[in-house]
């Protein structure tokens, strides 16, 4: 039986989409797009294809068939198995209650900042603050569409979280470059 620690991210996404109802690996990557579901995990068409070959290697998902339409290659259909609803039960129990480090590279870099002039540390962080000012624009722009839609709140959690998460170094940027700008922090 499969290990909830060997999923990726894009083997969970794959498997979520399985639990709703069987498809191919195209239409997964279709739906993931859709639903802007690349914004949470790295998804190409090649990767997908792999994600659930590996899927399958492991027992967690199952072909159902193969079919093809006019001259495009065949489609294999696949459905999660009772072992990848397991496993993707598991994942998402782990994750939620259990917190990991993931090593994200900013934290890196603020920990090295010191090694620039406080003055291009303030610009570099203006930029950034840009971007992720962007960020949470589009991620607000996208909860309003999708809840314009009638999508119940449930499936928009993690729009909510990006959007704090987004917000909270926002104000932390912010604040650092107050320091930085005001000498309270000596450089």
């Amino acid at each position: 039986m499969a290990r909830a620690a060997t999923l990726t991210p894009l083997g969970v996404a794959a498997l979520s989409l399985l639990v709703e109802e069987p498809m191919h690996p195209y239409e997964m990557y279709q739906l993931l797009v859709a639903r802007h579901e690349d914004r949470l995990v790295k998804v190409r068409p090649g990767t997908l294809y792999h994600a659930v070959g590996r899927l399958e290697e492991q027992g967690l998902v199952e072909a159902t068939g193969t079919d093809r339409e006019g001259n495009r290659p065949e489609r294999t259909t696949y459905k999660v198995s009772p072992a990848g609803r397991e496993a993707l039960t598991r994942w998402i129990q782990d994750m939620l209650a259990v917190p990991v480090n993931e090593y994200p590279a900013f934290p890196l870099a603020v920990s090295e900042a010191y090694n620039l002039p406080a003055g291009v540390v303030v610009e570099l962080l203006d930029r950034r603050l840009s971007e992720l000012e962007g960020q949470r624009k589009l991620l607000i722009a996208s909860q309003e569409k999708v809840r314009a839609k009638g999508v119940d709140r449930k499936y928009l959690i993690d729009l909510e979280y990006q959007q704090t998460m987004l917000g909270a170094e926002i104000g932390w940027i912010q604040g650092l470059q107050d320091e930085l700008g005001t000498g309270r922090l000596s450089w």
